[in-house]
């Protein structure tokens, strides 16, 4: 994996947990690893650095034999707001740094598919973009009654990529897929509990506890059958990995274009966007 090409994006290679600026460790017995994303400051917001920590976190995990489980969850009042909006100005403007995040989106997909150890997601706010992904790609998620969810790219004027097209057909059906991921529309914690998004809804002060409860259980069970339980459950998204590669694909093709570039202004001025390609009727196929 080459450098980044941007000052604080961090190690090409992370190989221990001091290597880790964003994402914060707490080791809380009996197998079980409290794995926090620390940007509280801007929502855990996604840079560039923590974009590639959370897809690079999870060998680091797998190599812990001190860890059956591990749990994630965000600092403060969110899970994660999505993309840093100076991240997202870039790869409107620079090929370099969408080939850049090209790769470590795909990277969160496949070492979390990859991750022979169980994830338990703790989503304790809003949860968008990358955070999402690390959300819902979680073996079990455990979200709060105020969370909201949301896929978010539509609205940027880009296609739903990072994780979405692979998961949320499996986990809440084509029909409820198709209309948030077109919308945008976010969805509360007890109505994705509802659909089959979610594993469970819990109130907001009981989400990590509850999911350190069932981190706890799954690391008293049998790591073989547990693991090798996840690997075969994982066949079912590993199908989905065409239909992911173009999406990611697609998303970043999205970047370069107008509509991209007038989604950014329309979040960062708090208006209704007016999207180049809705205004000429311009096809994207």
């Amino acid at each position: 994996m080459a450098p980044s090409t941007h000052d604080g994006a961090g190690p090409a290679h992370f190989t221990d947990y001091g290597d880790f600026a964003h994402l914060r460790f707490e080791h809380r017995g009996g197998g079980v690893l409290l794995v926090t994303i620390d940007r509280p400051e801007v929502l855990n917001a996604a840079d560039e650095r923590l974009h590639r920590e959370l897809g690079a976190v999870w060998s680091v995990v797998d190599a812990d034999d001190a860890v059956a489980v591990s749990v994630v969850t965000g600092a403060g009042r969110a899970f994660s707001a999505g993309g840093d909006l100076a991240m997202v100005e870039r790869m409107t403007v620079d090929h370099a740094a969408v080939v850049e995040q090209w790769r470590d989106a795909g990277a969160i997909v496949a070492a979390m598919l990859g991750c022979a150890k169980p994830v338990v997601s703790a989503v304790n706010g809003v949860a968008v973009g990358a955070g999402l992904a690390v959300a819902l790609l979680a073996d079990v998620s455990i979200v709060a009654e105020s969370a909201r969810l949301s896929d978010g790219h539509a609205r940027l004027g880009v296609a739903a990529g990072d994780h979405a097209v692979a998961i949320w057909p499996l986990l809440c059906g084509m029909a409820k897929a198709k209309y948030y991921l077109m919308t945008g529309e976010f969805v509360t914690g007890p109505e994705a509990e509802r659909i089959g998004l979610v594993t469970t809804c819990v109130p907001d002060d009981e989400v990590v506890d509850a999911a350190l409860e069932v981190a706890g259980r799954l690391a008293r069970s049998s790591r073989t059958a547990v693991q090798w339980t996840k690997r075969a459950l994982n066949q079912w998204t590993a199908q989905a990995m065409p239909a992911f590669g173009e999406s990611l694909a697609l998303e970043m093709l999205g970047f370069l274009g107008p509509d991209a570039r007038e989604g950014l202004a329309a979040v960062r001025e708090r208006r209704a966007p007016r999207f180049p390609s809705a205004e000429t009727g311009g096809a994207g196929t």
